[in-house]
């Protein structure tokens, strides 16, 4: 099987079992989504929802947290993985969208890596869900259940896992593979003893196919 084949065995699979995939971050606007994505770096989502409420309801904007003192912000996100490094940039980050940006986060994926706290997957999460661009990003889920599907050679980095499934995947549906393939690594093909028997994608899947010549073997 191709590798667009089994992209479209993907497409089909979820569009019927999950068709409205989204993240699991709670937000109500960018703002709120810029921070939840920033927080939840090597942290958990649920974590990061326990956080942010709190957090919102002090600084509810850029303009807020823009004036607020890193000693503050820390104090609201100190149960999250790396605080003082995490509130040294969403108050440098909100500074630079006020005083540039007038406000406003940028929307794209080049004006975005270039602040603070931003990197590539963080700025293609943003650009994908708020504004619809078949940007994909690659955490470490879609880079584990990409790799064991196998869409060709085994990729090294994130990066290299994005350009490949950019380019097999129509770009309409790279906003709904990019949560599908989330939420698939997080919930059934888990890092350590992955789910396969309640997996639906083993026919595609390459880990899977050697885990059966193994046991036979």
């Amino acid at each position: 099987m191709t590798a667009k084949e089994k992209a479209k065995f993907i497409i089909e699979y979820f569009s019927a079992k999950m068709p409205h995939p989204k993240t699991e971050l709670n937000y109500r606007n960018e703002y709120e989504l810029t921070v939840a994505v920033i927080l939840s770096a090597q942290c958990t989502d649920k974590r990061v929802n326990q956080t942010t409420p709190a957090f919102f309801q002090k600084f509810p904007d850029f303009a807020s947290l823009a004036k607020a003192s890193e000693q503050e912000i820390f104090e609201l996100i100190k149960s999250i993985s790396y605080p003082n490094s995490k509130a040294k940039n969403l108050k440098k980050l909100a500074e630079i969208i006020v005083d540039k940006y007038n406000g406003k986060l940028p929307q794209t994926v080049e004006e975005l890596v270039k602040l603070p706290g931003i990197g590539r997957k963080t700025a293609n999460v943003l650009t994908s869900v708020l504004f619809h661009q078949p940007n994909m990003p690659v955490d470490t889920h879609v880079f584990r259940v990409s790799n064991r599907i196998g869409f060709g050679k085994p990729t090294k980095t994130p990066v290299e896992t994005e350009k490949r499934l950019v380019k097999i995947f129509p770009p309409d549906y790279i906003h709904n593979v990019h949560h599908w393939l989330i939420l698939h690594g997080r919930y059934v093909c888990k890092a350590r003893n992955p789910l396969c028997s309640e997996c639906g994608l083993t026919v595609i899947c390459n880990y899977y196919r050697k885990k059966k010549q193994i046991k036979k073997n």
